[in-house]
């Protein structure tokens, strides 16, 4: 530092990074009169709110419908047309607020908390410099806790010609305006299948191109293949065991070799292989800590290997789990951690137990989520494989959801699939997994019943009504032996 730095500004806590996750950590500390000043150095709301699940969900919804509809005998006589671009786009436009932080910005202030906008990094402990657009630096001093909260980034393979192409990554596909027509999609993950979804219903021709054997590897293999054949249904073309070993924009158009030396064309290309936590220009080196790499943290969010407990971390800059309602979790958590240790006003709940009774345990074996594409999957908790890699006595059952009264009145000729694994010692439900139409309304009861460890024998006597989808649990329950 030079003695021509700013005048250091003073506040109980600092929270870097205005999106979702940082929104409910500054919320959460400031519950208990703890002064909290957010920096974002973008649109308050963050990637979910403007680039990612919003807008995504948006532009995916309209083509679930017009499935549903035309998969019921009475209402598909109706569907006379396709889809409607402009009102597609139009309205993915109003659930990305065109792109507006206004009302986030409105909702900061009624919180009371106070928002700086620039590029922050941490220079030292409990400090913080914050570069404003207009190029003026201005220091924040957290008397208690900084949090980190910067999300991730995508990452781009080094592939040579990509970066100078230049790819889409997620931000571009979810904000497009002109549909282009053809589309190559680099990747076999979520982002993936759910853009190719998107697109292919938008009249674009997709292309698949998958390094490895299946789609959403980190699934039971009967839901990767139920999505590959829904996207083969809707005219997506699937490359596995396929890596693209150059890119250039030819002509308007982008030509990429690929691993069997065979060249396509595409208008556009859109590189979805994966997301890595956003810390290399947060100055991480100035209090020991590794660019550029996750933020380890424990289960109440503080981040290890920092001298006196003072930084926090939450979201995908941990590395823990990458999804928007498992990253606002983690913030709950950070931000009563926070307010538990440092607030001025505790609940009488916290005068009796101490700040260290917060833990994000639903990280580590109850994480849920939703792959909106056609077919929907719907997962929580560990797969077969993964539980019997962790050590547990394992027991799978999987079955058709379409034999159920409830799916076939949903939709004619419904076909899904329905699995749970069960620890056999304990007779608790590790994990489960659905695939199918509309099966994201199926987890959060799996999801009760993995975090509650609820008896498997115990569990029979919740009864689903009849005829609805959920009577799937009856049935894997009496396959199970119940």
């Amino acid at each position: 530092m030079t003695g021509t730095e700013p005048t250091a500004r003073t506040c109980d806590v600092v929270v870097v990074g205005g999106g979702a996750v940082g929104e409910n950590v500054a919320d959460r500390a400031g519950r208990t009169g703890l002064e909290v000043i957010l920096v974002e150095s973008e649109l308050v709301g963050g990637e979910c709110s403007y680039w990612a699940c919003m807008p995504s969900k948006a532009l995916l919804r309209p083509g679930a419908v017009l499935a549903a509809a035309r998969a019921v005998d009475g209402a598909a006589q109706a569907v006379t047309g396709g889809m409607d671009r402009a009102a597609v786009l139009a309205r993915r436009d109003g659930f990305a607020s065109h792109w507006d932080d206004a009302s986030q910005v409105s909702w900061l202030e009624g919180a009371g908390i106070e928002l700086i906008r620039g590029h922050a990094r941490v220079v030292g402990p409990r400090r913080v410099e914050v570069t404003g657009a207009d190029g003026g630096v201005s220091i924040l001093e957290a008397k208690h806790a900084v949090v980190l909260a910067t999300g991730s980034e995508p990452v781009l393979p080094d592939v040579p010609g990509l970066v100078a192409s230049p790819p889409w990554t997620s931000r571009e596909a979810t904000a497009v305006q002109d549909i282009p027509e053809s589309l190559a999609v680099i990747g076999g993950g979520v982002v993936a299948v759910e853009m190719a979804t998107a697109f292919s219903d938008l009249g674009t021709r997709v292309t698949l191109l998958v390094r490895g054997d299946r789609l959403l590897s980190g699934t039971e293999p009967f839901a990767g293949r139920a999505v590959a054949a829904g996207l083969v249904g809707l005219g997506v073309h699937l490359r596995f065991s396929t890596e693209v070993t150059q890119v250039e924009r030819v002509d308007g158009q982008v030509r990429l070799t690929l691993s069997d030396g065979e060249p396509m064309l595409a208008a556009e290309v859109l590189v979805a292989a994966g997301r890595r936590a956003a810390t290399t220009d947060l100055g991480l080196e100035a209090i020991g800590l590794v660019p550029g790499e996750p933020l380890t943290v424990d289960d109440s969010m503080r981040v290890n290997g920092v001298k006196d407990g003072w930084l926090y971390a939450a979201g995908d800059v941990t590395g823990r789990v990458a999804t928007t309602h498992q990253g606002k979790y983690d913030a709950r958590v950070a931000g009563d951690v926070v307010a538990a240790r440092f607030g001025g006003q505790r609940r009488a709940a916290d005068a009796a137990h101490p700040w260290s009774r917060y833990r994000a345990t639903a990280d580590h074996h109850a994480v849920p989520q939703v792959v909106f594409t056609r077919p929907e999957v719907a997962t929580v908790g560990l797969t077969e494989a993964q539980a019997r890699a962790a050590g547990y006595p394992v027991r799978k059952v999987q079955l058709s959801l379409g034999a159920v009264a409830g799916a076939a009145v949903s939709a004619d000729g419904y076909e899904g699939t329905a699995a749970m694994v069960v620890d056999t010692h304990r007779e608790v439900l590790l994990g489960a997994t659905f695939v199918g139409p509309e099966v994201a309304e199926l987890l959060h009861a799996a999801t009760v019943a993995v975090v509650g460890e609820v008896p498997l024998d115990r569990l029979w006597h919740a009864v689903p009504a009849y005829p609805t989808v959920s009577e799937i649990w009856l049935r894997l329950l009496e396959e199970y032996g119940l």
